[in-house]
């Protein structure tokens, strides 16, 4: 499985410098995709610029309670673009974030600070995520093997941590935690899917208890409740979240998968007015992957809106804000978001 999806991304990347000079001095992937504006692509290097320039020396994005999540996410926007911990304009970004993540690796298997940061499994998930992908890249035999290890640990982890009911909370049912939650789940399961895509192994009953998980959080108008402990009104942000992990986990013709994207389209699809749960980039970075899976004149209309609304709000410095949030996450979510198309991840491709 490794094998052809390093051959994969290195041809596309060799192709685009063959096209257009050397590779660390272009944007690999404006060859590779022919359907990227000006303006987006203008958008996504102005926003990869900035990006770069507010990681620390250590290698980290700076957050008060979540730099593992914030690391893992602005990498994964990163290498969005093409780049790798070894090749592409922002090889050596992605290098320190892989470097730093590592040093996050406990010997329980968690990635992150459990002293510094009371909803750890967010970082963890992300973290497997962007490790997954980076692993199918990496050409040092020893770091493979290195990445390999923690990368299985970090799964052995999760699944530890999940609940009796199939879900996860914000920290581990091992510290006698029952209670479990949408948004953190939908971490879980992309993070192992992504693991298992790279050639990590994992049990299949984990993935088969977390869609049974979702299934049980379901509304009878379609959505998703934040939890199957405390049921409620569906929540349009868990609810594209929740499709988009179950597209993940391999479900795609389910009965419930209709009536959730009903769901999602009718409150999501005009790009705002119903992403009143949750806030609305979380919303949209898994929305944008639920979208991007249906027939190109489902995507293409709702990507150009999408496009072009993020890029409008995009500040001269190259960041974008969301209140009280910070800038780095709200720029990664967006960049992830603008580079969709570019197919480079396997996690996030058709």
């Amino acid at each position: 499985m490794q094998t052809p999806y390093r051959l994969s991304r290195r041809m596309m990347l060799a192709s685009s410098a063959l096209l257009g000079g050397s590779l660390l001095g272009l944007r690999p992937t404006q060859a590779a995709t022919s359907s990227y504006n000006e303006n987006w692509q203008r958008s996504i290097d102005q926003g990869l610029s900035w990006l770069a320039s507010q990681q620390t020396r250590l290698g980290h994005w700076t957050h008060p309670t979540y730099p593992t999540a914030m690391t893992a996410l602005a990498g994964t926007a990163m290498i969005c673009s093409g780049s790798t911990a070894t090749q592409g304009p922002w090889s050596e970004n992605i290098r320190r974030a892989v470097d730093y993540l590592i040093t996050k690796s406990r010997p329980n298997g968690l990635i992150g600070d459990p002293l510094r940061d009371n909803r750890y499994t967010y970082g963890h998930g992300f973290s497997m995520l962007f490790l997954s992908q980076v692993l199918g890249e990496e050409e040092d035999e020893d770091r493979r093997e290195e990445l390999t290890e923690i990368l299985q640990k970090s799964v052995d982890f999760s699944v530890n941590a999940q609940t009796r009911s199939g879900g996860w909370g914000y920290v581990s049912a091992t510290e006698n935690s029952t209670f479990d939650e949408g948004s953190t789940t939908i971490t879980q399961v992309q993070g192992l899917r992504a693991c298992r895509n790279a050639g990590i192994l994992v049990p299949k009953d984990s993935i088969l208890r977390a869609r049974q998980y979702i299934y049980e959080c379901k509304n009878v108008d379609g959505g998703i409740s934040y939890s199957s402990r405390t049921k409620g009104t569906s929540r349009h942000a868990i609810t594209a979240a929740a499709l988009s992990a179950l597209y993940n986990a391999g479900d795609y013709e389910s009965e419930h998968i209709e009536p959730m994207w009903n769901f999602c389209k009718k409150h999501l699809h005009d790009l705002g007015k119903g992403a009143r749960y949750g806030h609305w980039h979380y919303t949209y970075l898994y929305y944008a992957q639920v979208v991007y899976r249906q027939k190109s004149e489902v995507w293409e209309p709702f990507r150009d809106r999408l496009y072009d609304k993020i890029v409008r709000e995009q500040r001269g410095e190259g960041n974008w804000t969301g209140g009280n949030i910070a800038d780095s996450y709200v720029s990664s979510c967006n960049l992830i978001i603008l580079q969709l198309d570019k197919g480079y991840l396997p996690i996030f491709q058709r």
